[in-house]
């Protein structure tokens, strides 16, 4: 198994709680592929660079996961058409 780093963006125009299960579906798309979260970090709303579908802020999140390559296929095309995630970036980490 990698290591690998993901962070994703989270729309800000929604609810606390619909925030926070966006993320939880994240994790647990990793999850049911036998990936394991190592370490898990919500870090809150936060300014763009630039204006994503006409937001400037959203919720950041990172998970540090060790999994193989199908769990972060299988991340990759359901953040693609979650319409809740801005932008989402996933990142082998290289021991």
């Amino acid at each position: 198994m990698n290591k690998y780093e993901i962070m994703f963006i989270v729309r800000p125009d929604m609810e606390e709680a619909e925030i926070k299960n966006t993320a939880e579906e994240a994790k647990k798309v990793l999850t049911e592929k036998n990936a394991t979260i190592v370490e898990e970090k919500a870090m809150g709303q936060r300014e763009l660079a630039y204006e994503i579908n006409k937001f400037s802020t959203g919720y950041y999140y990172l998970f540090v996961v060790e999994a193989d390559s199908a769990a972060v296929k299988e991340f990759d095309r359901v953040a693609r058409i979650n319409e809740s995630l801005l932008r989402h970036l996933v990142v082998k980490v290289e021991d």
